[in-house]
């Protein structure tokens, strides 16, 4: 029994790291998606059947895929030990929710669009781009601390000068802070400037360098903030899967310590065999 129990999880390995499987599974979650579009239309209501068995189909078929993981594993724990693992098992599982109960289709529905997010966990490329978004939040967030500390700085001189030209747009520091987004966001900036240079005709001073240091200096900052965290886990990924470029020059790095190793081993050897001699 355990022979044949053994040779079943080389069986579902191999089915899960197939390629064609991984490409299939790919392809239902894109269908699934698809599907969920679908049901927005009011057109079909006249496929409802159909759309039902479509949708129960897709929900056996994530059920057999998480299945066929977990039974792979040698041990069950070693499946939960992966965060991507848990996060689809959970995505899977919520899909039991029955659809047809009219106090829960709508929790059903949405529980199904998130479905759509298994695409993550089933690209490599997609999960590096996820870990280096989460993993930049917290040095991204004293870029953003900063930026509002120039948006308030910003908001409360232009609610100072510009409150009697368009109180609208400037009659408080909050709707200030809106009106610096929205100039900020490239949004019709430009007739907020003009209107304001009629009254005040140094005013474009005033923004142009707000727009310098959010929308170019802050936002690169960002930008380069994601750029360094995503190198670095293109890089983890690397050394975890042993191929690309991190992989060979840690490999290299690798065989230069025992290289250096063995010569210290001849060096010391070499010495020993002069002292006997001498």
């Amino acid at each position: 029994m355990k022979l044949y129990w053994n040779r079943l999880q080389d069986n579902l390995e191999r089915l899960r790291a197939n390629k064609i499987f991984e490409t299939f599974v790919i392809g239902v979650i894109i269908a699934s998606a698809l599907l969920i579009g679908a049901k927005t239309y009011e057109e079909s209501s006249r496929f409802d059947q159909l759309l039902y068995w479509l949708d129960l189909s897709v929900t056996l078929f994530f059920l057999f895929e998480i299945i066929v993981r977990m039974a792979a594993e040698k041990r069950l724990l070693n499946f939960f030990r992966s965060g991507w693992n848990v996060f689809d098992f959970i995505i899977v599982v919520a899909s039991l929710v029955p659809i047809n109960d009219s106090e829960m289709v709508l929790v059903a529905r949405l529980l199904r669009v998130f479905r759509v997010l298994r695409l993550v966990s089933m690209i490599p490329e997609l999960r590096v781009l996820l870990a280096a978004l989460v993993k930049s939040i917290p040095r991204m967030g004293y870029v953003a601390l900063l930026m509002f500390i120039i948006f308030y700085i910003y908001a409360a001189i232009g609610s100072f000068m510009f409150n009697g030209v368009d109180p609208v747009l400037w009659g408080n520091i909050s709707i200030a802070l809106l009106t610096l987004f929205r100039v900020a966001t490239f949004e019709d900036w430009t007739d907020v400037m003009y209107a304001t240079m009629d009254d005040y005709p140094y005013s474009w001073i005033y923004y142009l360098t707000f727009i310098f240091l959010t929308a170019f200096v802050f936002l690169n900052m960002m930008i380069g903030i994601v750029l360094d965290v995503m190198q670095k886990e293109s890089a983890a990924e690397q050394l975890e899967s042993g191929q690309g470029e991190a992989a060979e020059v840690h490999w290299m790095r690798e065989q230069m310590v025992l290289m250096s190793e063995q010569l210290n081993r001849i060096e010391r050897q070499l010495e020993q065999g002069k002292e006997s001699k001498s």
